[in-house]
């Protein structure tokens, strides 16, 4: 009868030991199932996204986003709770890509919990990704082509461009009138020299004859 005793609290003394290091961790919520799935291919586009996790969630403190491959977020709805699982709905067709989920949630304990996975589009009936708004479309190699034909032919383009003659002439304008204007007033100057030497000169003579 001893040994029975003896057994039965060495079990329930190993059963607690064995339950004290999982309380923690059981206090923690955590995903137990998406749809889509992880790293799930799917060939048609989604229209909501479903998290079911081990414990109820708190509407006010759940957070499910989708982001596209340039992490650009996703239109959805806001997450709606139903005990533990939650759900957004996809605003918009989702397009061939990568995707990812993304989800925050708070624990029994209030410990808060994050994570995220990926899942990928593959529509072989859908368009191919358009471009960016933002991106500038590159101009036509004819459109360059017409450009400087018409250019060449006196059109419309060349009126806009500077003339190259006109240019160089009119740059080389004041230099030679600066020129032109020294040469003139040194011209004047020598003149002027030369009468006054020459009215001195005779001044002298005339002074000479009347002596």
């Amino acid at each position: 009868m001893r040994t029975r005793s003896v057994t039965a609290l060495l079990a329930a003394v190993l059963t607690a030991l064995l339950l004290v290091p999982a309380t923690p961790a059981a206090a923690h919520n955590s995903l137990q199932e998406a749809t889509p799935a992880r790293d799930a291919r799917l060939t048609a586009a989604p229209t909501q996204v479903t998290l079911r996790f081990l414990q109820r969630l708190n509407p006010s403190y759940t957070t499910i986003t989708v982001s596209d491959a340039g992490q650009r977020p996703v239109p959805t709805s806001a997450p709606a709770v139903d005990g533990a699982t939650g759900t957004v709905t996809i605003d918009e067709p989702l397009g061939n890509g990568t995707y990812t989920v993304a989800y925050q949630v708070v624990s029994r304990d209030g410990h808060p919990v994050q994570g995220s996975y990926r899942f990928t589009v593959a529509d072989p009936a859908a368009p191919a990704p358009s471009a960016p708004a933002s991106a500038v479309a590159p101009t036509p190699i004819g459109a360059n082509a017409t450009a400087g034909a018409g250019g060449a032919s006196g059109g419309p383009a060349a009126a806009d461009e500077p003339d190259a003659s006109g240019a160089r002439s009119g740059d080389d304008g004041p230099p030679v009138a600066l020129l032109a204007g020294g040469a003139a007033a040194g011209l004047l100057v020598v003149a002027g020299i030369v009468l006054l030497v020459a009215r001195r000169a005779r001044a002298r003579a005339g002074s000479g004859d009347v002596r």
